[in-house]
């Protein structure tokens, strides 16, 4: 089987960084700022939205989003693992699903460039397929992210983690069995109204085998 995890929110705390990056850029361009805890609501299908989300209202053109995207990528590229981590467990979890066999990857709204660097550096030789966003390829809930993943390990049998609804739109997209981590950006109150199956509050409650 090969396994599929969101990056951002499930098995990385990537916010801080995120918001970091973001006040950083909005500054730059002369926008105000907002609060890190602020920053959780506004993440999800990639950088250009949480840009579109934390500009005021009536600045979100795509015009200023990329202007804004400008200053934002090189501090990110810079500073995405300062105060990035693991959640708990989450190293042990991908042990042991290595040890059983699995096939491991990441599917990510996060640019390519970035979630390669992010995962090598945290899980180094772990996972199999690493993809983020790219070029000419739609984002998630956009589910090609999901058959690219198939094709290249092979494997007919996915799983799907995820923290977010836009993770669970994908998994449904791919015709793929999902389980939510509420450990997350998303409430679990918001992931329970969603009518979600399988949701877990720690990495070592994943059973496959329930799935």
């Amino acid at each position: 089987m090969v396994i599929i995890f969101d990056l951002d929110g499930t098995l990385l705390n990537t916010i801080d960084d995120l918001g970091y990056a973001c006040n950083y850029a909005l500054g730059k361009t002369g926008y105000p700022t907002h609060p890190i805890g602020e920053y959780p609501r506004m993440v999800g299908n990639g950088i250009n939205n949480l840009i579109r989300r934390a500009l005021p209202e009536s600045e979100r053109t795509e015009e200023n989003i990329l202007r804004v995207r400008a200053f934002f990528v090189p501090y990110y590229d810079a500073h995405n693992c300062d105060y990035t981590r693991p959640y708990e467990g989450i190293v042990d979890l991908l042990k042991a699903l290595k040890a059983e066999g699995h096939q491991l990857a990441v599917a990510s709204n996060k640019y390519q460039a970035a979630t390669e660097k992010i995962v090598t550096h945290f899980f180094p030789a772990v996972f199999d397929v690493i993809l983020g966003e790219r070029e000419g390829i739609e984002r998630k809930p956009n589910p090609q992210i999901v058959y690219d993943i198939r094709a290249h390990c092979n494997q007919t049998q996915v799983l799907y983690i995820g923290d977010s609804l836009v993770d669970r739109d994908t998994a449904k997209n791919a015709n793929v069995p999902f389980v939510a981590c509420s450990w997350g950006f998303v409430p679990k109150e918001q992931l329970l109204a969603a009518g979600i199956e399988h949701i877990i509050d720690r990495p070592k409650e994943l059973n496959i085998k329930n799935i």
